[in-house]
Formats: structure tokens, C-alpha cells, sequence
């Protein structure tokens, strides 16, 4: 190979994203795209340039395919995720390959993702390090693999495994997919070069994977995978699609295979699925970053003041990922039960595989347990998750400012208090920020990340770090009563009692509410949770209630009946026949018709339409509201709220998402309805700049 090869330069004399590095009779072909080598449009011209330059080297006897940095090829380019491709298309490059004369192989450290995994599979080898992950994960974003994917992955796994795979978007270590027959070889003990380049030098020749047949499998275990495929995709477009795909590879000519496959890829890529989960991809991606350049505190130790539900749940994920903990509760009966809450949270977090720990009983090592806040005087962040009443917290948190180290971090755990005022209390405001989980803690992956007027930007950091160190989704917030998630799910509920005096009964909005993208309706939502709650704070609050608010008695009057919710066996809905999600109740219509007689409030039918709109009007007024107090940081997190938090479906996108898909004259009529519905008090936002900022 001649050294102009080896130094060839972009026009605009810019280093190639991709060149060629001669290494005897063998050639590297190095993609070059940090941070992650993403398939873009440069690599995929380097891409073609190499290969044509290497067929025509008499000197050469094979290529490697390799990337830079610290992994191969994780996925294609961000930048043009929602747009048409741009010339060369991946399957264009990968035909290149398979054409070439000489065998070029796949050398994989990192991860070999989506595209980039079809790029290897493209390849006549695979060599990878033993700690490299592969997976083709596009049905997670709504669309299916598109450049081959579906059709050279089963020529090497099978049709069954093949399904697996492709249908879940699971990424699997180097040693499995060897196994399957993905990679033919695990380099260890070497480099990943000198181990490639020895496996190629004795390669016979070309082993083209589209040209393989099927492995043979019965009939019976293909339906299977089908089965268990269809079943999990819920019914998902893209699913059913990949499943479609795969088994095409068993009855089709790969060429007219290959076609439809890219045709169903193209058509899904403009889908609205596919639209709402690259929306929430970009929304995941931005979470958590902070201005500036402030940097975490060194964390290794965190302190947990409480040992109910929240505060074990707490102990539990930090145990779970390695982190030294200390759970306190002056009660030692409480504190017992903690402990059986640590364990059994643990206990779920190892089956579901979310522990670093090798098991629930190594995890439990990390947790200790005491009686007196001094035992938390060494740690480095401490939350407390106690009693969710002002003077409680505030007797707390004073008198862990005078226990923990002058450099140690805070955190409040409350859910709808003054974090400013907590803060303030500490006289360490600086120090002081909010962690508010979602229960149950070790299942759900939001955490509202709270900075106070005062919060030290290393204090912050410090929240955001411990959050993705426990597997959390870190949303920061400002401060106000319920920061995003509960002030929104407040206006949200607030609008569906209005209903219930309109005419509307708990059944029909629980199933208008899940057919707009809810999991669950909010009333059976609240007797998931318990209606003493939220009953405790609406009576907190009615001394101070302006009488010219529109306020609705209803659930008062089911709590004020002992229906608590499951609990009690019965709330909105009757749990006495049995643990499913609950038997519409006569007692429970009749005390909504009698309630909204007494208010005098004209009935009627209210169609699901209806219902929808109104939830989605209120919804995002205050969603503007939030953005321009600058609680929020955009429109995307306070969606990745909604759906982390809220149980709202992340292939819709989320409430704003849903409704930035409408006309502004309809978004209009939604939020006019939601305020005539609510009278005194109502605020509107500026719901035009929230809409700005979501994505066409």
C-alpha cells in the first residue's frame, strides 16, 4: 500500500473519518467519528472510499474494520435521526463490502450497535474483546433494523434466536454472541489488533453471511419465539414488523428480503412512534447535563434518615449499586421493618438483574443500621425521608446540618414543600438540595433532582451523579409546591373531578385517560396509592383555601366512608371479589350523582373526546406555566416526567408531545375549556413557547 493511501485527507483538510492504516499484507480500516463513531454520512463515504482503495491494492491480502477510541460503531448519527438518509445509505456500503474480493473483517471493542452491528454482520468475520457488548436495538426507537440486520443476524443464530434479539433491542455480551454464532472469535490476554489481524491472516477466503442458508429449527420453537415476540411487543407496529422480517430470512431470496426489510424500515422511521420515542431518546440524552463546569462531590457513602417505605426504598438502590449506606430511625420497631423492606426491595432488584452486587445477601452487606443520627456524621450525602410535615423535616434536616461533615450534601426527599424554606432552616443552605423519588423507589426510574435558590452547583451535581449512579433518570427542577411531576398530576386530577360533578363517572375517566397514554386512570391510580394521602393534605390545606375556589368534596366523602383504596379493599373501586384492578361499585355512582347534584351543576354525557381534551388542555397550561417560571428546562423533560413518573406511554411521547401533534386552534380550545372548567384562580401559560420547543 502506497503511503498517499495511508495519509489521504478530506478536501476541507480535515482529518478522514475514516483511513486506512497498512499493517504488512493486511490493512486497518479505522472508523474515526468520536465520541461514539456513530455511522454518519462521512463514514459511510470513508467507508466505501477504503474498501474500493483496498480491492485495488495487489498488496493487500484482507482488511480489518476497526474503530478508534473506545468503541467500534455504537449506533448511526443523532444528527440524522428523523431525516431522510443521505447518500451513501449503510446498505449501499455494506454491498461494498460483501462485493469486495477480499475478505475484510470486523474487529469489536466497545459496543457494536444497530447499524454498527450491521456493519460486522456484513462483514465475512467477527472478532471481538471479551468485554464488548453487540445488540440491534431499533425497535426500541419504533423502527426495525434496515440495513440487513434482520436477514444476515438468523443466518448465523437462527430464526428463534434471531426473533429474540431483534424483537427486544437487548444488548448481549461478546461470550453469548459467541456462542450464538455472532462472533467467530474472543481475542483475550492481547490486543484486539494483533488478535484480529491473526485470525484474518488465516482466513481461507470470503464468507459471505447473506449467501448462508437458515439453520434448520422445527417449526414448534420458531412459533414460539413468535409468540413470546408478539406477546411482549404489546402490539407494537415495529415488532410486528421485526417479527415479519426475520422470518422472511427462512422463505424469502435475501435480495427481495433485503428490500423489504429497508422498505418497512423507511416506512416506520416516519411513524408517529417512531417520531415520539427518538423525542424521548433526545429528551434522556439531555437530562441531567448542568451549566457550567461544576463537578460532583466525592461521593462513596450515603446516609438515609427514615426507615419507612421511601427511606428503605432509598437504602436499597443506593445498596444495590455499590454504595455505602447507613439507614437511621430513632423508632426500632421502624427500623426493623426496614430492614425486611431493604431485603425484599433487594431481593426484586437481583431478579430483575439491577444489582451490581453478585447477589440480594451481598448487596445487604453495603446497608447498616442505627438508631441516632450521629452514626451519619462521616457520610457524604445524606437524604432524609421522613414524615412528610414541615416542622417534622425541619427538625431533621437542622439537626443533620450540625451532625454531617461541613463538605457533605443534604438532600430532602419531600414532595410538595418549600425546599427554600428547608434549606434556609439548615443555615447550610448552600448544601442543600431535593431528591424526590417516586415510590416504590427500586422500581421506578424518576428522580426530580431539585436546586434551591441557594443550592451550590456542586451540590447539584452531586444530586445528578448519585442519580445515574443508582440507575435513576435525573430531571432538575426549581422549587414550587409539587416541583413538575406532582404540580402537573395535581391540575391533571383537579380537571377529572370537575367531571365527576359534570356528569362523567370514575370509570369512564380512568378509561378515557389510559386510551389518551395513561397506564392507569387517576382513580385507580389513587386507590393503588391510597386516598389517606392525599386526604391528609387537603385537609392540611383547607384552612387556607380561597372559598372562590372551584373545590370538589367527592373523594373526601369515599375517605370519609373508610374506602382508603386497596388497602381497605375498597376506594373509587371494590377489591373485595378480588386482587385485580377493582369492580365498578353502586355505592360509589350513587355518592358521585348525589355530590354533583348538590352543586347545582348541569349534567350531561361527556364524550371521551372530551374528557381527553380537557386533561390535556389543563396539562399543558401548566406545563407552560412551569417552563416559564423556569421550574422546567424544557417542554421534552417535563414529558420524560410524565412517562418516568406517571405511567404515561413512552411510544406516544407524553401529554405535550401528544398535544404539540394538534392544531394551535384545538390545543387552544383544550386549555379555554380546561379554564372555564376551572374558574377562580386559573392562570394561563404561555403554551405557544412550549410548543415551539417541541419537535416537528
Amino acid at each position: 500500500m502506497t503511503d498517499s493511501l495511508s495519509q489521504h485527507q478530506e478536501p476541507n483538510g480535515e482529518a478522514p473519518a475514516v483511513h486506512l492504516e497498512p499493517d504488512g499484507d493486511i490493512a486497518f480500516i479505522v472508523i474515526d467519528n468520536p465520541p461514539v463513531n456513530a455511522s454518519s454520512v462521512a463514514v459511510r463515504s470513508g467507508l466505501l472510499d477504503a474498501i474500493e482503495r483496498l480491492s485495488g491494492d495487489a498488496g493487500i491480502k484482507a482488511g480489518i474494520i476497526i474503530g478508534a477510541g473506545s468503541t467500534f460503531v455504537a449506533g448511526a448519527d443523532i444528527k440524522e435521526f428523523g431525516r431522510p438518509p443521505s447518500p451513501p445509505e449503510l446498505p449501499t456500503v455494506l454491498a461494498a463490502i460483501e462485493a469486495c474480493p477480499k475478505p475484510i473483517a470486523a474487529a469489536i471493542h466497545g459496543a457494536a450497535l444497530g447499524g454498527g452491528l450491521e456493519l460486522a454482520l456484513a462483514c465475512d468475520a467477527r472478532v471481538a474483546l471479551a468485554d464488548a457488548i453487540v445488540g440491534l436495538p431499533e425497535v426500541t426507537l419504533g423502527i426495525i433494523p434496515g440495513a440487513g440486520g434482520t436477514q444476515r443476524l438468523p443466518r448465523l443464530t437462527g430464526i428463534a434466536t434471531a426473533l429474540d434479539l431483534v424483537t427486544s433491542g437487548r444488548r448481549i455480551g461478546v461470550r453469548e454472541a459467541a456462542k450464538l454464532g455472532i462472533i467467530d472469535r474472543v481475542v483475550e490476554g492481547k490486543s484486539l489488533r494483533d488478535g484480529a489481524a491473526a485470525f484474518v491472516r488465516a482466513l481461507p477466503g470470503k464468507r459471505i453471511v447473506a449467501d448462508l442458508g437458515v439453520p434448520p429449527e422445527t417449526d414448534e420453537a420458531i412459533a414460539q419465539a413468535e409468540q413470546r415476540a408478539l406477546k411482549s411487543g404489546r402490539g407494537r407496529e415495529a415488532v410486528a414488523e421485526a417479527v415479519k422480517a426475520v422470518k422472511n430470512a427462512a422463505v424469502l431470496p435475501v435480495r427481495e428480503a433485503l428490500a423489504q426489510e429497508r422498505a418497512a424500515f423507511l416506512r416506520l422511521r416516519d411513524s408517529e412512534e417512531a417520531a415520539a420515542l427518538r423525542y424521548n431518546f433526545f429528551a434522556e440524552r439531555q437530562a441531567g447535563k448542568l451549566d457550567g463546569h461544576a463537578r460532583a462531590r466525592p461521593i462513596n457513602s450515603v446516609g438515609v434518615v427514615g426507615a419507612g417505605t421511601m427511606g428503605a426504598g432509598i437504602a436499597s438502590v443506593c445498596a444495590a449499586a455499590g454504595l455505602g449506606v447507613i439507614l437511621v430511625d430513632a423508632n426500632t420497631g421502624a427500623l426493623e421493618a426496614g430492614k425486611g423492606r431493604v431485603s425484599t426491595a433487594l431481593i426484586d432488584l437481583h431478579r430483575v438483574g439491577k444489582l451490581k452486587a453478585a447477589s440480594a445477601e451481598a448487596a445487604a452487606a453495603h446497608v447498616t443500621y442505627a438508631d441516632n443520627i450521629a452514626a451519619l456524621a462521616g457520610v457524604d450525602l445524606v437524604i432524609e425521608a421522613v414524615f412528610e410535615d414541615l416542622q417534622v423535616k425541619t427538625d431533621v434536616l437542622q439537626r443533620l446540618a450540625a451532625t454531617v461533615r461541613a463538605d457533605a450534601v443534604i438532600a430532602t426527599n419531600t414532595s410538595y414543600l418549600d425546599l427554600d424554606q428547608l434549606a434556609e432552616a439548615t443555615h447550610r443552605p448552600a448544601d442543600v438540595i431535593g431528591l424526590h423519588f417516586f415510590a416504590p423507589v427500586h422500581r421506578m426510574r424518576l428522580l426530580e433532582v431539585v436546586r434551591g435558590a441557594k443550592s451550590d452547583p456542586t451540590a447539584l451535581a452531586s444530586g445528578v451523579w448519585l442519580a445515574k449512579t443508582i440507575g435513576k433518570l435525573p430531571i432538575i427542577a426549581g422549587v414550587c409546591e409539587g416541583f413538575i411531576g406532582n404540580r402537573i398530576y395535581t391540575r391533571y386530577r383537579a380537571q377529572c373531578e370537575y367531571m365527576l360533578e359534570e356528569g362523567a363517572l370514575p370509570q369512564e375517566l380512568d378509561a378515557a385517560m389510559e386510551d389518551l397514554g395513561f397506564a392507569m386512570g387517576p382513580f385507580g391510580v389513587s386507590d393503588l396509592s391510597g386516598l389517606d394521602i392525599a386526604w391528609a393534605t387537603r385537609k392540611r390545606k383547607a384552612a387556607g383555601r380561597d372559598p372562590r375556589e372551584r373545590y370538589v368534596g367527592i373523594a373526601d366523602r369515599i375517605c370519609e366512608m373508610g374506602r382508603l383504596g386497596r388497602k381497605t379493599g375498597a376506594g373509587w373501586y371494590d377489591y373485595s371479589v378480588g386482587s385485580g384492578r377493582g369492580a365498578v361499585d353502586p355505592v360509589v355512582t350513587e355518592l358521585v350523582r348525589a355530590e354533583a347534584l348538590k352543586q347545582g351543576r348541569p349534567q350531561k354525557i361527556l364524550a371521551r373526546a372530551e374528557m381527553q381534551g380537557r386533561v390535556l388542555g389543563a396539562i399543558v397550561n401548566e406545563a407552560a406555566l412551569l417552563l416559564g417560571e423556569g421550574i422546567a428546562r424544557s417542554a421534552a423533560e417535563i414529558d420524560l416526567v410524565l412517562v418516568n413518573g406517571f405511567g404515561f406511554s413512552k411510544f406516544r411521547g407524553g401529554p405535550v408531545f401528544q398535544a404539540s401533534r394538534k392544531a394551535p386552534a384545538e390545543i387552544e380550545a383544550m386549555v379555554e375549556a380546561a379554564g372555564q372548567a376551572t374558574g377562580f384562580g386559573f392562570k394561563r401559560g404561555d403554551v405557544g413557547s412550549l410548543m415551539a420547543g417541541v419537535p416537528n
